[in-house]
């Protein structure tokens, strides 16, 4: 039964895939876009990554697709024919392709237990983990105490990925006049308000408990911050940015984009001051074990900060430019449904 539903979820990612690169409708393919992500959480799930397909689930099915329809809205919806680009970007995936297909012919078979990893790696992990570190989620274990060092550097990324759109943007709108901030649907839309107070307090109170229960559970600052971002992005969507900007301005959400990768890298300074190695948890408390709990803790509470902080600093340079866009007329293509 597993075999047959990872066929179908693979058959699926193909079609999916296909009908990406096929379809000339830039709207169509930012539906399929969701569509994927939404298979490849389901996939993941069957695989047991949790953690993953909570991620990929928010960021693929949900916020990925919203930025690629307000990057049409200023483009357009139809794809203009290229032959030549086309074939030279066929040429590039093929070619990118064929080195990650050779690439996989060095490495050892899906689930061999003679794998590197499996001998030299994952015993220790497994057995030795829990007296270590004193949380039963190898996973989190791993992730935020074994290789916090890795993890830090990917915070590091998310909030310089932030502070690049953050550069792009404001140097567009600093060319073009002010704008005014996307308004919220007409009064008479009932349904979408009730719905949105309805699902908005369960999403922030399940980013909550993704948080603080990673270490017992699927879950972690990655997944948490991407869920409360959402959060906050259906209430900008159902009710107007200026309201969500009324609770988290651009100034506080930068501002928590930076005290996120702060609070990390703080974690680990302090580890340095008592004489312990950078990001050495055991120097948090007289018990190396509670130590290494507590650190764990709040380096997941910095990267949750920096994740939502940037996911939702991204949403709204993307609406303020969207904003823009259809102001000056260069989003009525979209909306007409002619070619951009």
């Amino acid at each position: 039964m597993d075999l047959l539903l990872d066929l179908a979820l693979l058959s699926l990612l193909l079609l999916t895939a296909v009908s990406i690169a096929w379809t000339r409708d830039m709207f169509a393919a930012a539906m399929l876009t969701g569509i994927y992500g939404l298979l490849s959480a389901s996939f993941f799930m069957t695989m047991g990554a949790v953690d993953v397909a909570f991620t990929e689930a928010a960021v693929g099915a949900g916020i990925s697709p919203l930025l690629i329809l307000a990057t049409l809205a200023l483009c357009g919806r139809n794809q203009k024919a290229d032959p030549p680009r086309a074939m030279l970007a066929l040429c590039l995936v093929g070619a990118v392709g064929a080195l990650l297909i050779a690439a996989t012919l060095d490495m050892p078979a899906f689930g061999d237990p003679g794998a590197p990893a499996h001998i030299h790696v994952a015993p220790h992990y497994i057995g030795e983990s829990f007296a270590e570190i004193g949380i039963p989620n190898v996973v989190t274990s791993v992730l935020a105490s074994y290789r916090a060092f890795d993890t830090l550097g990917e915070v590091v990324v998310i909030f310089t990925a932030g502070l690049g759109v953050l550069s792009l943007l404001l140097a567009l709108r600093e060319q073009q006049h002010p704008i005014r901030a996307l308004s919220a649907p007409h009064p008479q839309h009932l349904v979408l308000r009730l719905v949105a107070k309805v699902l908005i307090p369960p999403i922030l109170i399940y980013a909550l408990y993704v948080q603080f229960h990673g270490e017992y559970g699927p879950g972690g600052g990655f997944q948490a911050g991407v869920i409360f971002a959402v959060g906050f992005i259906l209430y900008a969507l159902v009710f107007g940015l200026d309201a969500v900007k009324r609770v988290a301005g651009h100034g506080v959400v930068q501002f928590l984009a930076a005290l996120g990768v702060l609070i990390y890298g703080s974690v680990g300074l302090l580890g340095m001051a008592t004489g312990k190695n950078f990001l050495d948890y055991s120097a948090l408390a007289a018990d190396p074990v509670s130590g290494q709990h507590l650190g764990i803790i709040v380096i997941e509470l910095g990267v949750g900060i920096t994740v939502a902080a940037v996911m939702m600093l991204v949403f709204y340079l993307f609406s303020e430019q969207l904003q823009r866009g259809l102001e000056d007329g260069s989003g009525k293509e979209l909306t007409s449904g002619r070619a951009g």
